[in-house]
């Protein structure tokens, strides 16, 4: 089904069982998978592939119990030029995945995120909302990116890596704060990153680490709690 709205660019290729609400503008040369959503108000650009079972442009929902109720007041969810998204992903409104971006099969991407040129979010990843990722970053299977984050340019994050954002677990006294990522460093699989800490310049973060302070540029830190090994 398509509403009469949508603005539909050259060579569309388009599945079966596809719902495209009002107001969705598609560029050219985009294909579309069986049994895909696309929300209202939505962009995609040239040469996008969404597969089977994707929805795109979601509003967020929540319930009496959640400290932080997303906006609904929401802009639309803008996807650039070359992007592929996986099988049975879900992607929210208000967020920007900028051209070239691969989004793998299960990955789940909130509401007010920046992804940036030709980064990788891995299957089975999530994006929680109000966080900033670069260009060429890689985030790897199964990784838990909190909200409020940021991760710098040609960052690489291992298979399920876990971070948070609220020091004191649903007290509600504490600002909420995800780790910051600095520019090319990287993070080994099953390392754990607690909220508001710093990972310094093309710093190395061992697997299974668990990181509670602040990490140097160029350091390498291992271990539960993390400790340099740098000589």
């Amino acid at each position: 089904m398509i509403d009469p709205t949508v603005k539909i660019g050259k060579n569309l290729k388009i599945g079966s069982n596809v719902v495209i609400e009002d107001s969705v503008t598609i560029g050219n040369d985009v294909v579309i998978g069986h049994n895909v959503v696309i929300k209202k108000d939505t962009f995609i650009g040239n040469n996008v592939s969404i597969s089977d079972a994707t929805t795109i442009g979601k509003y967020p929902s929540s319930n009496n119990k959640m400290a932080r109720k997303p906006s609904l007041s929401l802009q639309p969810l803008v996807i650039g030029d070359h992007v592929t998204i996986g099988s049975n992903s879900v992607l929210y409104r208000d967020t920007i995945i900028c051209s070239g971006v691969f989004i793998g099969d299960l990955a789940s991407v909130r509401e007010k995120v920046m992804i940036g040129k030709e980064s990788i979010i891995g299957r089975n990843a999530i994006v929680e909302n109000n966080t900033m990722i670069g260009e060429r970053v890689t985030i790897q299977t199964s990784s838990y990116v909190t909200a409020d984050m940021i991760i710098e340019d040609d960052v690489f994050i291992g298979p399920c890596f876990s971070s948070s954002n609220d020091k004191y677990m649903g007290k509600g006294n504490y600002t909420h704060q995800g780790p910051v990522l600095k520019k090319g460093c990287k993070i080994g699989n099953n390392a754990t990153l607690l909220p508001g800490i710093i990972i310094g310049e093309k710093a190395i973060v061992g697997a299974g680490a668990v990181v509670t302070k602040d990490v140097s540029e160029n350091s390498i830190v291992v271990g539960n709690p993390s400790k340099s090994i740098n000589a």
